[in-house]
């Protein structure tokens, strides 16, 4: 089973997909930004939206789908004959293992007992709304 995951910069979960472990990466790009349940603010000029993704997505596949939904995309590169590009933003990879690893602290989801794919995806979302949760309230302790 293969979880994709797309987060905000402080690995807070926007959207969750699953699929089998044969898919590759860059296919379920399309679907896990489908998944995001929060309006985005307006695209425009003065508020560009960048996305940053491993090597996994460097590929036509995923260029093409960043720019679809107008994102900026930061894609590690692979290394290949392709020409230099410059890279201004690194991809941070660490705070989406981060956010899984959280994830996996449910212990319904570290071992999937469900039969059915849509009720693992239903545990999924459950666990991410927790996970906002329990991030809303540790802020709302601060102020």
């Amino acid at each position: 089973m293969k979880k994709s995951l797309i987060v905000e910069a402080g690995g807070g979960p926007l959207g969750i997909t699953i699929a089998g472990a044969n898919v590759p990466d860059a296919q379920l790009l399309d679907a896990t930004i489908a998944a995001i349940v929060l309006a985005r603010p307006p695209v425009d000029e003065d508020n560009e939206q960048h996305i940053a993704l491993d090597k996994g997505y460097d590929n036509d596949t995923g260029y093409g789908v960043c720019l679809d939904h107008e994102y900026v995309p930061h894609i590690a590169l692979k290394r290949d004959e392709r020409p230099p590009r410059t890279m201004q933003h690194p991809a941070r990879r660490w705070v989406v293992e981060r956010t899984l690893a959280w994830l996996s602290m449910c212990r319904g989801i570290l071992i999937r007992w469900e039969k059915k794919s849509e009720n693992y995806l239903g545990m999924l979302k459950l666990a991410c709304g927790l996970l906002w949760f329990r991030r809303y309230h540790r802020l709302a302790d601060l102020r």
